[in-house]
């Protein structure tokens, strides 16, 4: 995916678009993102997004190597991200 195409889907997410929030979640998962990735499920999550068993496993995956208190960190700016 382009540059182009990534920031394009980022401003629809933050629109409030589900189905971009799921692309991005996806780019993440295709290319083993970790941090960016958690962010972007959390964030089509609260979008709404229709999120498959396989989405929730790789959240999990990573949140089992986070501390509670950088998880904490990263749904307050998941909250924040999708307020605007």
């Amino acid at each position: 995916m382009r540059r182009a195409k990534t920031v394009e889907l980022n401003e629809q997410t933050s629109r409030g678009d589900a189905r971009a929030a799921l692309a991005l979640l996806e780019k993440s998962m295709n290319h083993g993102h970790e941090r960016i990735g958690l962010l972007r499920y959390l964030m089509a999550r609260r979008l709404g997004a229709s999120l498959e068993p396989r989405h929730h496993t790789y959240a999990e995956q990573i949140t089992a190597k986070m501390s509670a208190s950088a998880l904490v960190s990263l749904l307050e700016e998941a909250q924040r991200r999708c307020r605007n």
